[in-house]
């Protein structure tokens, strides 16, 4: 992961700023929308992980977004109280196991064969819940209450104040994307980057990528079980739709827009996208179309996304301050 430049790293802190300032100035409305979008954040955070990263191209993250989701829902459906340490411990355990299975087969493959793989274990998922009637089929399932967060029986946040909901998931997205940070910049994802760039060579250097590439499966898998959790216990509802082939291609876009291999790329791709998808219907019933074209014309036109372009602005500022500095010389 290259080193975030000292104005990005700013920009970044009053993007954190702004987020917390939000709720005091928007409606209830918008800071519901805000807190879904920090949600699907962390789920393309995670994405980027492997897609960015790891050079893993995932045609199935969504399968554990939903399984995540599908834990709190099946084992907590009817409870009028969910201790919210035990429902996200089991979550994370439940995720980490099915992200683990399937990356142990799945990173046996590369390429097509890889992406075809993981397609094949989400439609598995999504329509084992889809036509499973204990498990709501296509109805999906609602659950009564909200995971309770209390330590010695005394209740720290109240998740059921959307206030309180929207700065916990904004706690969670600060925190995974410094967990990622931290990770990537240790010689374990050094190594990852090394696999993305020439796994053949490294495999030559005594390295075991199959290990390393499944442990960035499961991390990832297990981040965005963690965002189908939150998912769940924000909207109280859960659907087969959150494991279809439609989410992941979805999240590829956004990460693909904000830009890969930067983390926070991720999170900009997220806001722009949801925000495009919320703002144009209200301009046109073809707002599809107008979508479609806005794709295209970043892909086009910022091959390395939004993210891209802040570091391209970086760049050209401080070749701003080399001629500055070399004409006072």
């Amino acid at each position: 992961m290259q080193k975030t430049p000292l104005p990005i790293i700013i920009f970044l802190l009053i993007c954190v700023g702004l987020l917390m300032l939000f709720p005091l100035l928007g409606d209830d409305f918008y800071t519901e929308l805000v807190t879904r979008i920090m949600i699907l954040s962390i789920f393309t955070i995670s994405l980027d992980l492997l897609i960015g990263f790891t050079g893993l191209i995932s045609f199935g993250h969504a399968a554990f977004f939903g399984i995540g989701a599908y834990f709190l829902a099946i084992f907590f459906q009817d409870a009028e109280y969910i201790n919210y340490w035990w429902a996200l411990s089991l979550t994370l355990a439940g995720t980490a196991f099915a992200s683990l299975a399937v990356g142990w087969i799945c990173i046996r493959t590369s390429g097509i064969y890889f992406i075809m793989l993981t397609l094949a274990f989400a439609q598995m998922f999504f329509y084992f819940f889809f036509e499973s009637p204990h498990f709501g089929g296509d109805d999906g399932i609602f659950i009564s209450s909200k995971p309770a967060l209390a330590i010695a029986s005394r209740e720290m946040i109240d998740l059921e104040n959307e206030h309180h909901f929207y700065y916990f998931v904004l706690t969670w997205l600060v925190a995974v994307y410094l967990f990622l940070s931290m990770i990537l910049r240790a010689p374990f994802g050094y190594i990852l980057v090394a696999i993305k760039a020439n796994e053949q060579r490294v495999r030559a250097l005594g390295y075991a990528t199959h290990y390393y590439k499944l442990v960035s499966f499961v991390i990832a898998g297990t981040i965005a079980g963690l965002a189908g959790f939150l998912e769940a216990a924000h909207t109280s509802f859960v659907t087969p739709a959150y494991l279809s082939w439609h989410e992941s291609g979805v999240a590829i876009i956004m990460v693909v827009l904000g830009g890969m291999g930067t983390l926070f790329g991720a999170v900009i791709g997220t806001f722009v996208v949801v925000f495009l998808q919320d703002l144009l219907p209200a301009i046109t019933d073809h707002w599809q179309l107008i979508m479609g074209g806005i794709v295209i014309a970043i892909v086009l036109f910022l091959p390395n996304g939004v993210a891209g372009v802040l570091y391209q602005l970086n760049e050209l500022l401080n070749n701003r301050k080399r001629k500055k500095a070399g004409s006072d010389e």
